[in-house]
């Protein structure tokens, strides 16, 4: 009774039920798409699976003439012989198996490594909306969990329904061969012992979810407690001793469950394993009956054959009886990438793009509008041009679109209504790469890869020669940081740059765009969150990029943009105001307001004197 108690719950969660996929043929003909390449290597796998299916019957078949002939019949040299071809047999199916193991996990490999290259390549032309509506554990679970799910169903679940059927196909021709009767008797007892497993399967499967649930609990505490910021609050508040509390209930918890579920169905699984062993006994009792008074044919060694055959047809069946619930997960697996691959790509190059030799760096932007839902206009009507060599400051309360303003130009979105043009040209008609490629971008929040000072600032090119990276890194003010550090450009940055300060952050950050050397560049609240030693050292590494090329200014702190050729007011999505800071402080208003609030008398006597 191997095989039975086994494997994936036979059940299917309220959650499955609910999201099991519609099947139709246009659905099984896409998923039978990603098969269609390799399909010289699964006739391989099928011949490979028909070929060890018979092989690993011929034992059981030899077994009756090894009695009959070797044992009964007292022949030594038949006896030798059939043993011997029983273990030449066993060996010859055990290395076909294995080559049918390694041809359905090549094949499935490679569908799957070509279902991760296409699905990441999607995922990386998907547009900012995307990212920020999704969250990123789901996006990592499709690319990772979900399709190795399919290298599973590919080597597991297709590939078990064959080789199981092909088993009972044999295995009955092998035993109909033998006696009728018997053959009759065995077959129809097979699927009464297998059923009642369900019932211990729905037991354990229940004790699972519990356990899953628990599992996921203590996983919560664990990744809430032992963060770097969760054990700082742990640690502040005196709560070591309640967390510790808390971890020991939910583990004791747990080591209840994990017992349970280890012992549920034991007892049934014994009364079964004994009920079980009727279905030989019945066969052993009809065929000596029949052998001792209905059938002289009918030898000792034709009922060890049936037996035996018997014997090797209760896996098969008890898997194919579960199959309909690993064959609507699989279904459903399939659903899941489909679902991802299906979504579209909003922001893409147009069909006839154009990639200018050189970029001049004027922006216009032409009665700009934007709503990230239909029902929420975020910019309205927003038209204002930025010279060749200019800078341009855009500022305003939070949430009035200041942002959004910069996700635009880089087309992170594309526009509702309006256009916004470079150099003549409407962005959405430029090549993409080529677009973001002339823009150079720092914003607040500097993401920094776990790897080193030098692979974060390569990042920006590649091929940039030594003496580039530490002329940038001269121009951020941070080279002089970096060559004090033990390993200098080789230092190890750690996880999202955690082990720099926020205003190094920013000089590399800085230094990055600098070696990108784009024509133009935007600040997006790059130092609304530093002190004003390291503003002072931004300050100083972005006033030559603002010389040299065109710029977009967006800042909290109106300081950092008192010298901008045009400072724009933002309010509510739409220019409220717009000149020089005298200018706007004679027109009152919002910017008189906002500058009040933040600087008030102090402004005049520490920030530098407006132009």
């Amino acid at each position: 009774m191997q095989g039975f108690g086994r494997g994936r719950s036979g059940f299917l969660t309220e959650e499955e039920k609910a999201d099991r996929p519609r099947i139709t043929g246009a659905f099984l003909k896409r998923v039978l798409s990603y098969l269609v390449p390799f399909w010289k290597q699964l006739l391989l796998v099928l011949l490979a699976i028909l070929m060890a299916t018979v092989l690993r019957m011929l034992p059981a078949i030899l077994t009756g003439r090894i009695i009959d002939e070797g044992l009964i019949g007292r022949d030594l040299g038949a006896l030798v012989t059939l043993i011997g071809l029983s273990l030449g047999v066993t060996l010859l199916s055990n290395l076909v198996g294995m080559l049918e193991s390694y041809l359905n996990t090549w094949v499935s490999q490679h569908i799957t490594f070509n279902m991760r290259n296409r699905m990441f390549r999607h995922l990386q032309g998907m547009s900012q909306r995307f990212f920020t509506s999704n969250h990123q554990g789901d996006l990592i679970t499709r690319m990772t969990s979900d399709i190795s799910g399919v290298q599973q169903i590919i080597a597991g679940t297709f590939t078990s329904i064959i080789s199981n059927l092909l088993t009972l196909v044999v295995a009955a021709v092998a035993m109909y061969q033998k006696n009728w009767v018997l053959a009759t008797v065995g077959i129809v007892i097979v699927p009464l012992f297998a059923l009642p497993t369900r019932r211990a399967g729905k037991t354990r499967w229940t004790l699972t979810r519990e356990a899953q649930e628990r599992q996921d609990e203590i996983n919560g505490i664990l990744n809430e407690t032992l963060s770097v910021s969760g054990q700082l609050l742990v640690k502040l508040f005196g709560r070591e001793n309640y967390e510790a509390s808390r971890y020991e209930e939910a583990n004791s918890q747990m080591v209840k469950l994990n017992i349970r579920q280890s012992m549920a169905g034991r007892w049934f699984r014994v009364l079964l394993g004994t009920f079980s062993s009727m279905g030989p006994m019945l066969v052993y009792l009809i065929g000596g009956i029949l052998m001792m008074r209905y059938d002289a044919a009918l030898s000792v060694g034709d009922i060890t054959v049936l037996v035996a055959l018997l014997g090797r047809m209760y896996g098969p069946v008890n898997s194919l009886l579960n199959m309909q619930v690993d064959w609507i997960r699989s279904m459903a697996l399939f659903a899941r990438i489909f679902e991802y691959f299906d979504l579209p790509q909003e922001v893409q190059n147009a069909p006839d793009a154009v990639t200018p030799d050189a970029i001049r760096g004027e922006i216009v932007f032409d009665s700009v509008d934007f709503a990230y839902e239909k029902d929420r206009q975020i910019l309205h009507d927003v038209s204002f041009r930025v010279g060749q060599g200019k800078t341009t400051a855009i500022v305003g309360p939070s949430g009035s679109g200041k942002s959004t303003i910069i996700n635009l130009l880089l087309r992170l979105y594309d526009v509702s209504g309006g256009g916004i043009h470079l150099d003549g040209t409407d962005i959405r008609q430029l090549d993409l790469a080529f677009l973001r490629r002339s823009i150079g971008l720092v914003t607040q929040d500097t993401y920094l890869f776990n790897a080193s000072i030098r692979d974060n600032l390569l990042y920006a090119a590649p091929d940039a020669a030594e003496e580039d990276l530490i002329a940038a890194c001269k121009k951020a003010n941070i080279h002089d940081f970096i060559a004090q550090l033990p390993e200098g450009y080789d230092t190890q940055v750690g996880n999202r740059g955690l082990k720099l300060s926020g205003g190094e952050k920013q000089r590399l950050s800085i230094a990055r765009v600098l070696l990108k050397d784009p024509a133009v560049v935007v600040f997006d609240e790059a130092t609304s969150a530093l002190d004003s030693i390291a503003e002072s050292l931004i300050q100083d590494a972005v006033a030559p990029m603002l010389a040299q090329r065109t710029s977009i200014v967006i800042a909290h702190r109106l300081s950092t943009v008192l010298s901008a050729d045009e400072i724009l007011v933002v309010e509510a999505g739409r220019i409220v105001q717009r000149g020089t800071h005298a200018q706007l402080l004679a027109q009152g208003g919002l910017y008189e307001r906002l500058y009040q609030t933040q600087l008030g008398v102090e402004e005049g006597e520490n920030s530098p004197q407006p132009k």
